[in-house]
C-alpha cells in the first residue's frame, strides 16, 4: 500500500480540485530521509507562487505540473497519503494519519495553500515515501524506468502473452516488477492471481495461453474497477480475496482456506485449493 488505484485516486483529487490554482504557500519538512536532494527551504521557494497545470502520475508515482518546473514529485512508499482540507479522499489501508486531530498533521511532508484557501498535505508515517522537485519527473527514475502503465498504457493481450513467455520468474515476482508493468502492488498482486487461479510461485513462463488472458483480463478488471469506486475499499465485491489477506490471520474465502507464503519476496497470501502448482513445479507443493 498504496497501489495504483490508491495513487490515481489521490491523483484525481488533486486534479479536480486544484488545477488552475496558484500555490501562495508551501511547508517543506525538513526531513533529508524523504524529501530528496533538495533543501526544504529551496523546495518552498522554487513552487510559491506557481500555478497546479495539472495532477500526473505513472505507476504508483505521482506529480503535480506546474505553469513551468520544477514540478513536485511523490513516490509514495509505503504509507505515503494526500490529503486536501475539507475535501474527501479516499483513506485506504495504513496509511494512519488522522487529519481531523491535527492540520496539517506532524507527519506532513509536503503542504501548500492554494490562492482560494484550499490546502493540500502529503503525509507520510512511515517515512519511506521520497518528495522530489524535478526538471521532468518522466526523465529520471524512478519513473525513467518504470514499464507500461497498468492503467494509462495497457498492453494488448499479444504483448503481455509474449512477455510472460519469456520470463523464467515467479509470476508474483514478475507482476511486482515495475520495470515489467508498473501500478502493481502487494494487494493488486495477489487479487489478480486468486481471480484468475494462479499459484504465485508458477514460472511466468510455464502459464498456458488460457492462463495469459485469463490473466490479462483479471488485471484490467481489478485495476478498472478499484480506480471507479477511488481506491475506497469499502465498495470492494464481497468475493474479492482483499477483505481477508490482510495481518497473515487464519481465514477462509468463500468456505475455502487462506494460506500465506513468501513470494516474489512478499508475503502472499493465497488459496491452495484453487491456486495450484502446474507442470514441473508441481514438486515445489511438497517441498
Amino acid at each position: 500500500m498504496p497501489e495504483l488505484p490508491e495513487v490515481e485516486a489521490a491523483r484525481k483529487a488533486v486534479e479536480e480540485n486544484c488545477t488552475g490554482k496558484k500555490i501562495t504557500k508551501c511547508i517543506v519538512a525538513d526531513d533529508s530521509k524523504v524529501i530528496d536532494s533538495v533543501s526544504h527551504s529551496e523546495f518552498e521557494a522554487s513552487v510559491i507562487g506557481k500555478t497546479i497545470v495539472a495532477a500526473r502520475r505513472k505507476g504508483k508515482n505521482m506529480w503535480l505540473q506546474l505553469d513551468s518546473p520544477p514540478f513536485p514529485s511523490f513516490q509514495f512508499g509505503m504509507a505515503g497519503a494526500i490529503y486536501i482540507k475539507g475535501v474527501a479522499v479516499t483513506k485506504y489501508k495504513r496509511s494512519a494519519v488522522n487529519d481531523e486531530d491535527e492540520w496539517p498533521s506532524k507527519y506532513s511532508k509536503f503542504f501548500i495553500q492554494l490562492d482560494d484557501g484550499l490546502e493540500i498535505s502529503f503525509t507520510d508515517k512511515r517515512r519511506f515515501a521520497k518528495v522530489r522537485l524535478l526538471k521532468d519527473p518522466t526523465s529520471v527514475p524512478p519513473i525513467s524506468e518504470l514499464g507500461p502503465d497498468a492503467l494509462f498504457e495497457p498492453m494488448t493481450l499479444d504483448e503481455f502473452t509474449g512477455r510472460l513467455h519469456k520470463k523464467k520468474t515467479e509470476i508474483k515476482a514478475l507482476l511486482l516488477d515495475q520495470s515489467y508493468i508498473s501500478g502493481i502492488g502487494n494487494w493488486v498482486a495477489d487479487e489478480v492471481l486468486y481471480q484468475a487461479r494462479i499459484h504465485p510461485q508458477q514460472t511466468a513462463s510455464s502459464l498456458s495461453g488460457e492462463n495469459c488472458s485469463t490473466l490479462y483480463e483479471c488485471i484490467k478488471e481489478v485495476i478498472q474497477f478499484a480506480v471507479g469506486v477511488d481506491a475506497d475499499c469499502s465498495r470492494f465485491p464481497l468475493e474479492w480475496l482483499f477483505h481477508f489477506r490482510w495481518g497473515k490471520k487464519p481465514g477462509k474465502i468463500s468456505g475455502k482456506e487462506i494460506d500465506f507464503i513468501t513470494a516474489g519476496g512478499r508475503t502472499t497470501a493465497y488459496v491452495p485449493e484453487l491456486q495450484k502448482l502446474s507442470g514441473p513445479q508441481k514438486l515445489k507443493e511438497n517441498w
